[in-house]
């Protein structure tokens, strides 16, 4: 029988990890599809008329045997992967995307959705089943199903296409970081590097066979803390520029046609559905509604910080050449010099900080501020299946003891997973049809790894990813409503940002700090000057760092918002779209679009752009718990009961001005950087 497929007879019926092999991914996924089908043709055959439960809610409900296999699937294939997995995602991906289109462009079903639309009246609906009706009405139009056979069958192939050129661009990106390996004989070349960082940079040579040298990967935990510290500038740049030309040096894994392909065929695709463009098409589902207002959004914020970032960049140029450094300052002596500058200016640097950020203390603090926050217990068990060794497993709970959900943190790089940090559900919440489901939610990142003399130190970088993606977690966690594609995360996408971002308000504050933020050695709580210095540094840069997030979002808007069918090089197109934001001479022959995965093997195409309004979002919403309190539980409840619970069932502005009582404005955001 296959483990996929069967009932779980686990512990809060969780994925029975330790029972999968690869050969159950596509049989279960050709079962699931089948069982769906078998749904959906009951629908259809159904001589009643078209109601909202027998059409809706059992179209809600017809998928759940292929949303169980692909959600383990493709979280595994991010998170767990091998070259199996890679050659059955190549079947699996056109199969789920074929079935999708199945459904989407099926007339006779349309046909019974939009009876229910016309008759929404008649219905005794309430909020939650409007917008679900709603979501899926709006679902079938806006992918096709309003086109002819032929339109259909041209839309089906694009979508094939484009399911299979994010395998490919995903999985390029994946084995160019894993090959890469900068091997280091002599100790000299890691002069500046922490000791931290010389003792793992030793641990992945010895994992990797070069006993008794040193290696340097493109992982983060690696890359970051050599271009940070490394005072060899010719090794710097190397490693550079091994990161910036990732998949883009003419070899079998370059990505620039595959980032071409994906602009011209979502563009084709935009156009076939009725749309002058990709962005157009994506931003109708968003807050920002069109480019006309993405563009404006990003124009106003360039125009604040552009001024910062230049006079930035003189500032440190000038420190750079007063302290004996280069006189023409690149790309890859930013991060170290920077550094130099922020210790001399603040007194504080992440080496510092660092023994008071183990791992495991971040870990009880995050905990903490959510029991502080939303009344919720995390106790670690044994008895929940993992997919990986170091993954670390929970039960959540309420106050009064009530299960919430399951929790799953996988923290450490390994060569199986893609870099970065993500939030994800192994299953969503739901309650209707009389079946309460709570969700099963995963957060994973690559952090520092222990050393055979230190435990796992976070920079605080890292501290506020894992507050970061922990918000999600909580969006996951805390989720309260009927439907799962409208529970939890299920939102508009420049939404889904404000629980994470603002999360990450909790780790400059004192009072939060103070409860977990010890020293690995002595126990001693930070000290309140070093909270101060962080506070102080937090705006350090920032005109930089709000420049660096606006040449993405600009970079996404160029692939997304016109027809590029004539673009022939894509690195001078990158260039073009980038040059307002450029504040140091592009590298020749580097590229972030073929790297770009939030755009390209991710959902952020045309909405990369929603980091920067979530920050307006979060900085406004964090004032609000700053007047009253960082741990006020009154205003916690109404983030909790507006924001976090309610998922997609309502507009989110109207969902954040039941929290704040007003819309928005960028002030407040512009204020904590500093920019006014």
């Amino acid at each position: 029988m296959n483990p996929i497929s069967n009932e779980y007879k686990t512990v809060f019926s969780t994925v029975p990890f330790e029972e999968i092999k690869n050969e159950h991914y596509l049989p279960a996924l050709e079962e699931g599809i089948k069982i769906a089908k078998d749904n959906l043709a009951k629908i259809k055959a159904n001589p009643e008329p078209a109601t909202f439960e027998n059409t809706i809610v059992a179209l809600e409900r017809s998928g759940d045997a292929v949303d169980k296999v692909a959600e383990i699937f493709f979280n595994l294939l991010s998170a767990e992967t091998n070259d199996e997995m890679q050659e059955i995602a190549k079947e699996f991906s056109p199969k789920i995307t074929a079935y999708g289109n199945d459904i989407l462009l099926d007339a006779e079903l349309f046909s019974k959705v939009k009876e229910v639309w016309e008759n929404k009246d008649s219905f005794s609906l309430d909020a939650e089943d409007l917008k679900l009706l709603e979501k899926n009405y709006k679902s079938f139009v806006r992918n096709g199903a309003l086109l002819n056979e032929t339109q259909k069958s041209e839309l089906r192939s694009i979508d094939e296409e484009l399911s299979t050129l994010s395998l490919n661009f995903g999985n390029n990106n994946l084995k160019e970081t894993n090959k890469y390996e900068m091997v280091l004989e002599n100790e000299s070349d890691l002069a500046g590097l922490p000791d931290g960082a010389k003792e793992a940079a030793a641990m992945i040579a010895k994992e990797k066979g070069y006993e008794g040298k040193w290696v340097i990967t493109l992982d983060y935990p690696s890359l970051i803390p050599f271009m940070t510290y490394a005072e060899n500038r010719d090794l710097r740049e190397k490693l550079y520029r091994a990161n910036t030309t990732k998949s883009c040096k003419g070899d079998e894994l370059d990505n620039k046609e595959n980032v071409k392909r994906f602009s011209v065929l979502r563009h084709k695709r935009a156009n076939l559905l009725g749309y002058a463009s990709h962005a157009d098409f994506t931003l109708e589902e968003r807050m920002a509604s069109t480019p006309g207002n993405v563009g404006e959004f990003l124009e106003n914020l360039l125009s604040k910080s552009k001024p910062h970032a230049q006079n930035e960049i003189e500032e440190l140029k000038k420190y750079v050449i007063a302290n004996g450094g280069p006189e023409d300052l690149q790309n890859w002596d930013t991060a170290f010099w920077s550094e130099k500058l922020k210790k001399e200016k603040f007194s504080v640097d992440d080496e510092m900080l660092k023994p008071y950020f183990k791992l495991e203390n971040v870990i009880d603090g995050v905990f903490q501020v959510a029991s502080k926050l939303y009344g919720l217990n995390f106790n670690e068990r044994s008895d929940i299946q993992k997919y990986h060794k170091d993954v670390m497993t929970y039960e959540v709970t309420d106050e009064s003891g009530k299960h919430i959900a399951a929790f799953y943190a996988d923290f450490f790089p390994r060569a199986t997973k893609r870099n970065g940090a993500w939030m994800t559900a192994y299953r969503g919440q739901s309650n209707f049809a009389g079946e309460e489901k709570r969700p099963h939610i995963s957060i994973v990142c690559n952090f520092t790894k222990p050393t055979e003399t230190k435990p796992s130190l976070l920079t605080f970088n890292e501290v506020t990813t894992l507050f970061h993606e922990f918000g999600h977690a909580l969006h996951g966690m805390l989720a309260d409503t009927k439907y799962p594609s409208l529970s939890g995360t299920s939102v508009f996408w420049d939404f889904v940002e404000l629980p994470s971002q603002i999360l990450e308000n909790w780790a400059y504050e004192q009072e939060c700090l103070a409860l977990f933020a010890k020293h690995y050695e002595t126990g001693e709580v930070i000290p309140s000057e070093l909270v101060q210095k962080i506070k102080d540094s937090a705006s350090f840069h920032a005109g930089m760092g709000t420049m660096r997030q606006l040449s993405f979002a600009l970079l996404d808007m160029a692939w997304h918002s016109g027809d590029n069918s004539s673009v022939d090089d894509a690195e001078a197109f990158e260039k073009k779209a980038m040059e307002s934001t450029t504040l140091l001479p592009k590298v020749d022959g580097s590229m972030m679009s073929t790297s770009f995965g939030h755009i390209f093997a991710g959902g952020y195409s045309s909405g990369y752009y929603s980091y920067k309004w979530a920050e307006v979002l979060d900085a406004d919403a964090f004032e609000h718990f700053k007047e009253n309190g960082i741990f006020n539980r009154e205003i916690a409840k109404k983030f909790k009961d507006n924001i976090l619970s309610k998922g997609g069932t309502e507009h989110p502005m109207e969902l954040y001005k039941k929290f704040r009582g007003a819309e928005p404005t960028p002030d407040a955001l512009l204020r904590r950087s500093g920019l006014i």
